[in-house]
């Protein structure tokens, strides 16, 4: 298996992509299922923003980080507990990993429903239609959170 970390860094259209889809979230418009991921920064203890699309799979909703090796992940990696928003409504949730051998599956949905936004971010030759089976060798590269209520 691979090892090396995956991480595909926003350019300045990204970035300029992002603030507009968090500042429609920040106002409730629902685009494509976004919501607003606060999260608390690992060195600065500041909040941290960024837009995300969670998705429900059979009853668990996931956060899947497609870019790999984010800020936000390494944020949520040291404190997982975190809030999204759209508009006025606010849930407070606390994320864990989900084990490398259960991502690839949770991956590929994720990719059906999102693939045609983030399928450049993939890593190495995968295409936003892959199947389960093809993301299996890159499951270790994209960190997928299993997203519960706070308590």
């Amino acid at each position: 298996m691979n090892t090396t970390v995956h991480y595909v860094a926003p350019t300045g259209f990204d970035r300029a992509f992002n603030a507009v889809v968090g500042g429609l979230t920040r106002l409730g418009i629902n685009l494509a299922g976004a919501w607003t991921l606060t999260v608390t920064g690992r060195k600065t203890g500041q909040p941290q923003r960024i837009p995300v699309n969670p998705m429900t799979l059979d009853g668990t909703e996931y956060l899947v980080a497609v870019r790999g090796e984010t800020q936000w992940v390494r944020n949520v990696r040291v404190t997982p507990a975190a809030e999204l928003r759209r508009g006025r409504k606010v849930r407070g949730i606390v994320v864990a990993e989900v084990p490398v051998a259960d991502r690839a599956a949770i991956i590929a949905a994720y990719l059906g429903r999102w693939g045609w936004e983030v399928g450049k971010f993939l890593p190495g030759e995968l295409a936003a239609d892959a199947s389960a089976a093809d993301i299996a060798p890159y499951a270790h590269t994209i960190p997928v959170f299993a997203v519960r209520p706070a308590a």
